[in-house]
Order: structure tokens, then sequence, then C-alpha cells
């Protein structure tokens, strides 16, 4: 096939490489200042974040794992109770799987029992700030510390322990200065590289349509992001780590995660 190139062309030619080229620029800043987000280009295979594993790096942040080992780190944000955590907690003892459990400060005062049974059973409780705000809006270091220092306080009451120093912004809302804060404070960003949309109570997903989804964007060295208030996600969970080990992944902790960076 062949084109006719005109002066014309190469003018059209010429705007939409432009175009291209601010319209990256600009989702970079974007993505950069405000909230993370992840392209799925293919099956099973590590998405692309809005910045890459070795940007992320620099502020002992983290959105997967990068390695060829069919390894996955479960994680779960846990805003309320809703009904589903215990069974959640059942699947996880019977599976013999690890998970972290980001917690929201309101959880810490309606259920300290859940909080004990998740550390007596291995799992890692980490901070999801003291009231789930727009963390990007935190314009002080102080303001900052003031939603991340009252959940370890509410955790030592409840577990006589120290908090492992992870953090999940809500929503993935975030700037750079909120990782710098976060590093400043001792503690790693996690994000994530697989998640659906299973947190909207009165329109949970189908069974089967949760499934393929997951399934569809697990790799290797996957962070997994569920909700512990999805009654979809307390129904399947299950089947999908058992479809995991049937694919050979093994589940690995942050502890695991983090301590080959140091």
């Amino acid at each position: 096939m062949y084109y006719t190139i005109t002066k014309k062309n190469i003018i059209v030619t010429s705007l939409t490489l432009l175009s291209l080229v601010v319209f990256s620029l600009m989702f970079k800043v974007f993505a950069k200042d405000t909230s993370w987000g992840l392209c799925f280009r293919e099956k099973n295979v590590a998405p692309e974040g809005n910045a890459t594993v070795e940007e992320l790096a620099k502020y002992n942040a983290y959105y997967m794992d990068k390695t060829d080992e069919k390894k996955v780190y479960l994680t779960f944000d846990v805003g309320y109770e809703a009904g589903f955590t215990n069974t959640i907690l059942d699947t996880l003892k019977a599976e013999n799987v690890p998970a972290t459990f980001f917690v929201v400060g309101n959880f810490f005062d309606s259920d300290p029992d859940t909080i004990k049974r998740m550390v007596e059973e291995g799992h890692i409780v980490a901070n999801h700030t003291l009231t789930h705000p727009d963390m990007s809006k935190m314009s002080t270091f102080e303001d900052f510390k003031d939603q991340i220092i009252p959940n370890e306080e509410k955790y030592k009451a409840i577990t006589g322990k120290e908090m492992k120093k992870y953090y999940r912004p809500p929503q993935g809302i975030y700037n750079t200065k909120n990782l710098e804060d976060a590093n400043n404070l001792g503690y790693k960003t996690i994000f994530w590289s697989v998640a659906y949309v299973d947190w909207l109570k009165d329109k949970q997903p189908s069974q089967k349509d949760a499934m393929n989804t997951l399934m569809s964007r697990v790799h290797p060295g996957a962070i997994i992001l569920l909700h512990s208030t999805s009654k979809t996600n307390s129904e399947i969970l299950k089947d999908f780590i058992v479809s995991l080990k049937e694919q050979g992944y093994v589940f690995s902790t942050l502890d695991d995660l983090t301590s080959k960076e140091s």
C-alpha cells in the first residue's frame, strides 16, 4: 500500500504527535501528583502504573514485586465492618494464607477483637489513616502525622505491640510530598497492581465476573487489593486462592517483599 505525502499530511501528523506528547506529559504530572492508577494491556501481565517500580522505590513505596516468580501479596482495605471480615479470616486460616489488612481508625475502636484475631493468626495490620481523607490535601507534615500516629497508638493499646509501618493512602490519592512524609515517618507506602470495583455496597459484582476479572489481572509479583466490606469477596475468596495455588502461585507477605530491598 502506498501513501501520497503532502504538506497537509505532514501538518496533521505533526499536530497528532504534538497532541500525544502533551497528553503524555499531562498524564505523567497528573499521575504523580494526584491519584494511583493502572493500565492493564495484557492478561496476566503486570500493568503499567502511574509511576514505575524504580520511581516509587526512591520513597520506599511499592505497587508490585518486579519478579518472574509466581508469588503474590494479598491485601485488604478495611474501612468498616460490613459483616464479612471474619468470614474472610476463616478462609485465610483454612487455606493457610497470610494477608495484610490496611485499617482505618474507626475500625480499631469498633472491632478490637477482630484486630486481635488478625494479629494472632499471623496477618499484618497496617495503616489506612485515621479518618480516610484525601491525603493529597495534607498541607504540612504535622497534618500528615495526625492521620497516621493515632492508629499506631490504637493498635498498640489493643495488641501491646508496635504497628508495622506500612501505609496505604485512601483511594490511592496521593502526591509526592505524601510519599516523602510517609518515608520520613519510617513508613513504606503500598499501592497495588491488581484490583477491581468491589467496594460499592449496593452494586456488588457477581461471583463469576469478579473471578474472571481477578484471574485475568493476576501476574507474578502482584500486590492484590480487595475490600473486606465486599460480600462478593467473602464468597469467592476460597476459589480465588485455590485457583492461584493450582496455577503455582505462592502467597507471600509484605515483609518478604520489602526485606528484599534492605
